[in-house]
């Protein structure tokens, strides 16, 4: 039996078909556009203001980032990378070498030491930082005279630069003329050697990082405590609970969002903490106080020949480690039903 072709299609049935392949058509019969076009017609605006910031933070951050990811598959170092001596133009010789640097740093003993160490320097800041914060917000919450000084000599250390404090530390810590070690004299005990003892030296910077992270939390938890509604305190009050019931029941549940917040960036921001080890003790006594970033600069900067391409290795696995604890961290928020 012969078809005949000529004749056009069913239009409900060429519609029919043109939905089942992309979506619904407009009423004028023309295909829907496509999500990205969409967006972009309904909020060209929007975009053109934020494309300025966008190619900024991708020439900052993007092209050293893909810059990182590419020399840590080579063994680029300062031998073989390109450089100019005089007049004289010297090529790039180094080569691929795959995940041969990677290899090489999970095998080697020094790059677990310092990871347990990043991560009990990191726990033990978080975890104090974030008990003084909840503690001295908790206090300045309250009504009492000369609160709004409290909270400005507080918050001094935040506005104070890094690197400017830790100065003032070290000087504080310096074992004949140090401040801390003159009180010490006076009262008849013999000078501490702050930052030339293992253990003390790592107590010294946990201290150091502690005063700086906590004026951080104190100012992200106060504002947490004051959304938290009074009709909550004054209800449990009458209700016969204590200072502490209402601590536990009110308090921290209200804080819960703002605290995990604040507990993920001081982390992070810890867990790369590079100024208060290295202008501190440098990483010393010996590797003592030696995290993963300020190794990896140390390779780098430091060493030589400079060792491009492992310091790069270094940064792509510190960007894992981290990247790895954020998505476990969210994973555990959502469990707990928070929405983050």
């Amino acid at each position: 039996m012969a078809v005949d072709t000529s004749r056009p299609l069913d239009p409900a049935a060429g519609a029919k078909g043109a939905r089942g392949r992309g979506g619904q058509l407009h009423k004028d019969g023309t295909p829907p556009r496509g999500r990205i076009r969409n967006a972009l017609a309904r909020h060209w605006y929007a975009w053109a203001m934020v494309a300025p910031v966008v190619i900024v933070i991708g020439l900052i951050i993007g092209y050293p980032l893909g810059r990182g990811l590419y020399l840590s598959l080579t063994d680029a170092n300062e031998a073989n990378v390109e450089r100019t001596i005089g007049i004289n133009h010297i090529p790039a010789t180094y080569k691929n070498v795959g995940l041969d640097n990677f290899k090489a740093i999970l095998q080697d003993q020094v790059f677990w030491d310092r990871l347990g160490w990043t991560v009990t320097w990191t726990v033990c800041c978080v975890a104090l930082t974030f008990s003084i914060g909840l503690g001295l917000a908790v206090l300045l919450n309250r009504r009492f005279a000369g609160r709004t000084l409290y909270r400005s000599l507080l918050i001094l250390p935040w506005a104070v630069p890094a690197f400017v404090s830790v100065f003032a530390w070290r000087l504080l810590y310096n074992e004949k003329n140090g401040i801390l070690n003159k009180v010490l004299d006076g009262g008849g005990i013999d000078a501490v050697p702050w930052l030339n003892d293992p253990t003390m030296a790592k107590a010294s910077v946990i201290a150091v990082n502690i005063w700086l992270g906590v004026p951080f939390m104190l100012v992200a938890l106060l504002g947490g405590l004051q959304s938290i509604p009074g009709e909550l305190y004054e209800a449990a009050e009458m209700d016969g609970a204590g200072p502490w019931q209402r601590f536990r029941h009110i308090t921290l549940p209200g804080l819960r969002s703002v605290s995990s917040t604040v507990i993920l960036l001081s982390t992070i921001w810890t867990f790369n903490m590079f100024p208060v080890i290295f202008l501190l003790t440098r990483g010393g006594p010996g590797d003592a106080t030696e995290i993963l970033v300020t190794y990896a600069y140390r390779l780098s900067f430091v060493n030589s020949p400079r060792d491009f391409a492992g310091a790069s290795a270094w940064g792509v696995l510190i960007l894992l480690i981290l990247m790895l604890f954020a998505v476990v961290y969210r994973r555990s928020l959502r469990k707990q039903g928070e929405v983050w």
